[in-house]
């Protein structure tokens, strides 16, 4: 309806190529303009300078020798100033700039690890970046943006890399276990050490209480009856606790036979032997 009247509409943010006689006239800016097509002007195409985005897929090898695919998105718009070049210097631009993604890409991937490439996926987008400035600048076109979006290994390089982590992960797991038992059974030895020492010291403190008691006893029946000597004495309470051992072994009911030579005989030579015992132990620490 436009041509009708000599008239076409450009919309915004968009330019219009006018041609006269199939030759390039003028580049139309957003609005209304006069197009005498009696005159051989016609409109040749339009061109969009919004930013546009164009997702690369490029497969390529690294240098440990895995495949990975790598997904570069570009996002890119054509120059104002130079839309005439954006329109007629290139038939497909998506093509042109897939190609120069492909080139920057397989000339950069292969020289580093698969670690590496994902570590420096950044430096890997800027290197594309660059290389496209550089190219479509001369075909007007801007480079807005690069991105890697994202790095796809092999499935099998995948399956392996996952299994390398468990094994670490479970390694690190059986280490720290280790080290809690090691913890638990130095604890439980430490425990016990001290354990056994204050036994010790109880049994130690038991002892010499009954020693304490036993001097006094004999201290007091010494000075009450007159004539006794502490000899009397000492072999009397022995005698007193030899019959009180025997009660006890007699009155448990979860104690062992226990066969122990008995009579007036067998009283005698345990005082003996308490008291010889006893005499050695004064004369080791007088040494």
């Amino acid at each position: 309806m436009g041509q009708l009247f000599c008239c076409v509409q450009v919309e915004q943010s968009t330019v219009a190529m006018r041609e006269r006689f199939g030759r390039f006239d003028k580049v139309l800016e957003p609005g209304l303009h006069c197009m005498p097509w009696i005159f051989g002007s016609k409109i040749g195409g339009y061109l969009s300078l919004r930013v546009q985005k164009l997702d690369v897929r490029c497969e390529t090898k690294t240098k440990d020798n895995v495949f990975v695919t790598v997904v570069a998105s570009v996002q890119y718009r054509a120059l104002l100033e130079k839309s005439v070049d954006a329109f007629y210097k290139l038939s497909n631009t998506k093509e042109q700039i897939q190609a120069y993604v492909f080139d920057v890409i397989r000339a950069y991937v292969p020289k580093m690890n698969l670690d590496a490439v994902f570590e420096q996926k950044n430096d890997v987008a800027k290197a594309v970046e660059v290389e496209l400035e550089k190219a479509m600048t001369n075909y007007g076109f801007e480079i807005v943006q690069t991105l890697i979006i994202d790095i796809v290994p092999a499935e099998t390089v995948k399956k392996a890399m996952n299994e390398i982590n468990a094994a670490a992960r479970m390694r690190v797991a059986t280490q720290d276990k280790a080290e809690a038992e090691k913890i638990l059974q130095i604890k439980r030895a430490e425990a016990e050490a001290e354990s056994k020492y204050l036994s010790g010291l109880g049994i130690a403190r038991q002892r010499q209480a009954i020693v304490d008691g036993l001097r006094e006893s004999v201290l007091a029946f010494s000075d009450n009856v007159p004539g006794t000597t502490a000899k009397d004495v000492m072999d009397m309470v022995l005698v007193t606790q030899y019959f009180d051992t025997m009660k006890e072994i007699g009155a448990s009911s979860k104690s062992s036979s226990v066969f122990i030579p008995h009579g007036p005989g067998a009283v005698r030579d345990v005082a003996g032997q308490i008291r010889d015992g006893l005499l050695q132990g004064h004369v080791s620490e007088t040494l």
